[in-house]
């Protein structure tokens, strides 16, 4: 099963250098950037290949992130393990996620990347909000009270259904503690059963990816072809900020992170190449998920810690969004020149902890996420969102990739920390991943 959804680069180095996924991606983002540039009209009719691509990545999301967390907890054995990895990634991700908010605040008052816009409120168009704002009103709904019953879904079908991840997160931690509470034996049919049907998930999914230099070719194409470069000129410091902000975050705080785990981030991150370049080509990180989890099994951890910390952590693990939560929400009151005092600062920080959670698989997830956290924040005001709607593609495409990044090495650091971790193995995989690298270079 491995070999279905490894990506070639990872495989024997005799193999062509046309088959890697990793250069086929590489050339779809750069042929799409050059259509954008000169056949603009064209390569916004392209939308059609990224938008084709990403529904057959949704199609089959939330059953194999059903199938993999059910069969990672029973397949753990001992649910106290289960519940002990659990409590260890939730420390994480929280500590992470307050790191990465801090940061982004950090950033955006050292840096003033809205100052000098002068923006007026008032003058802003409120109608390019419509989209966002009655999804924005359901997320804030009541508060906390209302954020935990979401989670909770109506029935397991209508969330499959939805492709509502956390929600089907939430009902396959149940049907997993339930199965592993059952006779060993009826256990081990359904065990075994779901083993299968995520076989062959992860297959058709290999079959998909395929299709990513497509899907890359089109988002790209259309993005650059629609936006241009003139027209992001007033918003460019705020692009190349954050930009900046997860480069640092991923480089020296995940850095650090990966040192004390005994691995290096460079060598991991090549290792990741072929994933990472169709995520930033797609801004989604949906469609790498079983090559993903693959990879880190590869690397020398249990599949039962992949298993349970992966899915877990594409709903409550988003540390680049975390990032630009924080960092837009400053640039949205420094342009429209609102001050903003500590109690602010403090309330920004604390609503975006609450409302950073869960934000996978929510349609526009970044605008209705922010424009949840805007509304709970009443000194600053709401319609500055617009000022965003138009880079948030570009931004999208790093705040995916860096989401990536941190659930990968929070994989890593939960299973050095439970001592699931085979650092002899991993470390022979990123060196030869590495010696890789710097042949085809």
């Amino acid at each position: 099963m491995t070999s279905d959804i490894l990506p070639m680069t990872v495989g024997k180095k005799s193999s062509p250098l046309y088959k890697s996924l990793f250069v086929q991606v590489l050339v779809a983002l750069l042929v799409g950037i050059v259509l954008g540039m000169y056949a603009p009209a064209f390569s916004v009719q392209l939308k059609v290949l990224s938008d084709g691509f990403l529904k057959l990545i949704s199609m089959i999301v939330a059953p194999i992130v059903f199938c993999v967390v059910v069969h990672g907890i029973a397949g753990a054995g001992d649910l106290k393990k289960v519940g002990r990895v659990g409590v260890k990634a939730l420390i994480y991700f929280e500590v992470m996620t307050t790191i990465a908010l801090a940061l982004g605040l950090i950033f955006a008052f050292a840096f003033g990347p809205g100052h000098g816009m002068n923006i007026d409120p008032a003058k802003l168009d409120a109608g390019a909000m419509n989209t966002y704002v009655d999804s924005a009103h359901k997320l804030q709904g009541a508060g906390i009270g209302s954020f935990v019953l979401n989670i909770i879904p109506t029935t397991s079908i209508d969330a499959l259904a939805r492709n509502d991840v956390l929600q089907v997160l939430f009902f396959a931690i149940i049907f997993g503690v339930s199965l592993a509470l059952i006779d060993t034996e009826k256990a081990e049919k359904v065990n075994s059963l779901l083993d299968a049907v995520s076989t062959v998930l992860f297959r058709a999914m290999g079959l998909i990816v395929r299709l990513a230099p497509l899907g890359v070719l089109g988002a790209v194409a259309y993005t650059v072809g629609k936006y241009g470069v003139g027209s992001l000129e007033q918003l460019l410091s705020l692009v190349a900020l954050f930009y900046l902000s997860v480069a640092l975050f991923v480089l020296v705080i995940l850095g650090v992170v990966m040192k004390l785990a005994g691995l290096n981030i460079f060598k991991f991150l090549a290792y990741l190449r072929s994933e990472l370049t169709i995520v930033l080509g797609t801004a989604s990180s949906d469609a790498v998920l079983p090559q993903i989890m693959r990879k880190l099994e590869h690397l020398g951890i249990k599949k039962s810690v992949v298993g349970l910390v992966v899915p877990t952590g594409y709903s409550f693990n988003l540390d680049a969004f975390s990032i630009y939560l924080t960092l837009a929400v400053v640039f949205i009151a420094q342009a429209t020149n609102t001050p903003l005092s500590i109690g602010d600062l403090m309330l920004v920080l604390g609503i975006s902890l609450l409302t950073s959670k869960g934000a996978h698989g929510v349609p526009g997830s970044a605008i209705v996420i922010l424009a949840a956290t805007l509304n709970a924040v009443p000194s600053i005001p709401a319609i500055g969102l617009v000022l965003v709607l138009s880079v948030d593609w570009f931004i999208g495409m790093a705040r995916a990739t860096g989401n990536l990044i941190g659930n990968c090495v929070a994989t890593v650091v939960i299973a050095a920390w439970e001592g699931d971790l085979d650092k002899i193995q991993a470390n022979k995989v990123l060196n030869e991943s590495h010696d890789l690298v710097d042949a085809t270079a």
